[in-house]
């Protein structure tokens, strides 16, 4: 691929999550282990957006069945050489500005007598890794908190599963439908008189029919409360009353900005306040051991806990105003008062900060301060660990868990009998086991169980695909810290192409 297209590419594509997202990506290194088809699907999809460096260990060498699926190997000129520097080799094509790296350790040597070098990576990949292999990496991994996520993937034929496992997630960026408060129902003392000093009966009619929805509703809103004991619209006959007043200040009947106004009513009388799962944070086991070598996070969590604790028990204002029925000079001085008003209260809360904390960050937590989200996860196996969690997994997501335990019973099997070819009673037996005494298996369980004994080991490019492209968007969730990643098993079935989560 030209520079040039490689370049253009990852610049369309990091829109999605901006220079701050980038700059994480750009910095970090993974660690995929194994070359195979559904590997270097997934680093397919991370390399083209610009993944700073990735490390694939693999210590086999090329096989028939690989040059077939893998569109990563050169077919069968790439029979019998290493398949991490195949992989690396090709890959590298894709975007000259990351670095590749083959190597060529077995896994199992590496976990016996360099652990601390797999934990030094950002996140690690594993795709079909050995049961026992698997454990053994996903306690290491999960035995400090300061160790890097894995992300376990397993298929067979047409089916497929995906995990994520970490100890603690922090998101400022969720990117959120929620749209901040433009608190029009306590409105700051700047807004509060530029919408009283309208004179919106002898205005111009151009000029009214420019008028931004925001300073309409404020003032019919302190119009509405000085007649009704200060109290904002109740009862659905006084929402319906309050409605009609706005629309009853129109002078002509194509003002659409009253219109608007109308539409948005709900505003005024919905209360302003601290959502609810934000008030939930400030409930965290964090904030109450916060120390200097704390998350940066934790402390402007806890900074804006003691800003809401102040009046009008709010969270910061943001500068940010959604699209509106205004003329440029309306909405531009709207946009100040706002943000002149988010400065403010940006410095009030700065001043409950007891550590350094780089502006820029400050800046990006205060504007997404209504879609904060702090997710712990949970370590790889803890499902088949529960019987209670996997029975009400059964009776929840019956089709998800078949598949979960068709691929489960797969990986059991493959450790008590290796080489031997499994078969659907041997499979069900295993899948049962997993289940308590009295469960039944899911009814579902036949359509999947008979797949994964039809192609217990194929790695199909079709499944390598959608795989590819569905962890890679989960990776970059988590090395950016933007948007919410999943948290669960996410199974898949192309056989009648549908995905879902336990």
């Amino acid at each position: 691929m030209p520079e040039a297209q490689t370049v253009q590419d990852a610049t369309i594509i990091s829109h999605l999550w901006a220079a701050s997202g980038q700059s994480a990506l750009e910095n970090a290194h993974l660690l995929v282990i194994s070359g195979s088809a559904t590997s270097t699907s997934i680093l397919k999809n991370l390399v083209l957006p610009g993944i700073g460096k990735f490390t694939i260990m693999d210590h086999a060498q090329v096989t028939p069945e690989d040059a077939g699926n893998n569109f990563f190997l050169e077919g069968p000129s790439s029979i019998g050489k290493s398949r991490a520097e195949e992989a690396v080799r090709l890959l590298g094509e894709l975007n000259e500005g990351v670095v590749g790296i083959a190597d060529t350790s077995n896994v199992e040597d590496v976990l016996e007598k360099n652990p601390s070098y797999i934990t030094s990576f950002s996140l690690v990949i594993v795709h079909n890794l050995e049961p026992k292999l698997l454990d053994k990496l996903s306690t290491l991994l999960w035995s400090d908190d300061s160790f890097p996520p894995l992300v376990v993937i397993r298929s067979a034929g047409f089916l497929a599963e995906f995990f994520i496992q970490f100890h603690e997630h922090t998101i400022i960026e969720t990117h959120a439908e929620t749209a901040p408060s433009l608190r029009i129902d306590k409105a700051f003392s700047a807004l509060l008189e530029y919408s009283m000093s309208l004179d919106f009966a002898n205005m111009d009619p151009t000029d009214h029919t420019h008028i931004p929805y925001v300073p309409i509703l404020v003032r019919a809103l302190q119009d509405w409360k000085k007649a009704h004991d200060d109290r904002p619209p109740q009862s659905y006959p006084e929402k319906k009353a309050f409605k009609k007043s706005i629309l009853d200040m129109k002078i002509k009947l194509d003002e659409e900005n009253f219109d608007e106004a109308e539409s948005q009513a709900y505003r005024c009388w919905t209360e302003t306040g601290v959502p609810s799962d934000i008030a939930a944070l400030f409930q965290d086991p964090q904030l109450s051991t916060l120390s200097p070598d704390s998350p940066p996070f934790f402390h402007l969590l806890e900074a804006l806990r003691k800003f809401t604790l102040e009046p009008p028990h709010t969270l910061p204002l943001t500068s940010t105003l959604p699209d509106m029925k205004a003329n440029t000079d309306r909405y531009i001085h709207l946009q100040k008062l706002y943000k002149a008003r988010a400065e403010e209260e940006k410095a009030r809360f700065k001043s409950y900060l007891t550590v350094p904390i780089d502006d820029s960050m400050i800046d990006l937590f205060v504007k997404n301060a209504h879609a904060l989200k702090v997710m712990r996860g949970k370590k790889w196996g803890a499902l088949n660990a529960n019987q209670a969690l996997l029975v009400n997994a059964v009776a929840s997501s019956s089709k998800q868990a078949s598949i979960h335990l068709s691929l489960s019973a797969l990986s059991t099997l493959t450790t008590k009998q290796p080489g031997v070819p499994p078969t659907v009673e041997s499979l069900t037996a295993e899948a049962q086991a997993l289940l308590a005494p009295g469960t039944e298996l899911p009814e579902e369980f036949g359509e999947y169980i008979g797949e994964i004994a039809r192609a217990p080991t194929a790695d199909l490019p079709n499944t390598a695909a959608l795989l590819g492209g569905l962890v890679a968007q989960e990776v970059i969730k988590v090395i950016t810290k933007q948007y919410v990643p999943i948290e669960s098993y996410c199974t898949i079935d192309l056989v009648e192409t549908w995905s879902g989560t336990i």
